[in-house]
């Protein structure tokens, strides 16, 4: 039909940009101005402030991929061991009556509410070698374990202080599953396997997609934790970043916060694209 008008949606209201202004503005300050600083300074000079690609070029030498490679490892056996506590954590509480979910959520959360520095010498105090755990094993007779300064104490403490992140997102999803699909499934015939493949984990998946971003992230860049309770060997990508940034070598810190900012967006990415791609649902970045 001539003369007709593309409908463009429906039409905000002054009030409706009004509102949004404040978050916009929140955005522009703290988010978008911040990223273009850590791009002027991963491509500039320090001593003249000239473009270069030196700053860039040197996380691709072979020191800092082994320590990139290091964090990729560690946090990735911290998020699939988050994974794997957490998602029959999740379903177990979201099966549980209203009045006990709310419950179990609190206590979930109590560790949250304390200090991360205070959670993670609590980890300490447990793991070293005069520690409890090792002095319950003294106790009963079996040899001390030596675990502070390794990786395996990194991941430990990375599990206990993400944790949380991952439980939380599952459950949010699982939550809102609609438990009748589960019994239909189990009366047409499906064993407990076949309904968790067919039925709880399609219709969970953007909950662990969010899960396993919100630990994975913050796993391969910590420094906190590795300092603590790793050593020498369990140096992570963060620790540089920290410790360039002492240095005042701020054109470093920034192209290593930049590229690793990068490869993680990609990755976010095609997890998304895929994501949308399996269920029509997708997750938020």
């Amino acid at each position: 039909m001539t003369g007709a008008r593309k409908y463009n949606g429906p039409r905000r209201s002054a009030l409706q940009r009004f509102a949004a202004a404040p978050h916009i503005a929140w955005a522009v300050l703290f988010v978008i101005a911040p990223l273009i600083f850590v791009a002027y300074y991963a491509f500039t000079n320090s001593a003249d402030g000239s473009f270069t690609m030196a700053n860039i070029a040197a996380f691709f030498t072979k020191e800092y991929l082994l320590i990139f490679w290091r964090s990729v490892k560690l946090a990735f056996f911290a998020t699939l061991i988050c994974l794997l506590l957490g998602y029959p954590t999740a379903y177990f509480i979201s099966r549980c009556k209203p009045g006990t979910q709310k419950i179990l959520i609190v206590l979930l959360m109590l560790p949250m509410w304390t200090n991360f520095l205070i959670r993670t010498y609590s980890i300490m105090t447990l793991l070293q070698d005069t520690g409890i755990l090792n002095s319950l094993l003294g106790a009963i007779g079996i040899k001390p374990l030596s675990i502070i300064g390794t990786e395996t104490a990194v991941v430990i403490g990375m599990v206990y202080d993400y944790l949380p992140y991952m439980i939380l997102p599952i459950y949010s999803v699982m939550s809102k599953m609609d438990h009748r699909l589960i019994e239909a499934a189990s009366d047409l015939g499906c064993n407990g396997f076949q309904v968790l493949k067919k039925v709880i984990i399609p219709l969970s998946i953007s909950g662990v997609i969010s899960g396993i971003t919100m630990v994975f992230v913050p796993s391969i860049s910590t420094f906190y934790i590795s300092q603590k309770l790793g050593g020498p060997s369990t140096l992570l990508i963060g620790d540089v970043i920290e410790q360039q940034y002492t240095a005042s070598n701020y054109n470093m810190v920034a192209s290593l916060s930049f590229v690793l900012m990068v490869i993680l967006i990609v990755g976010l990415a095609i997890v998304n694209h895929y994501t949308d791609s399996d269920d029509g649902g997708g997750m938020l970045i």
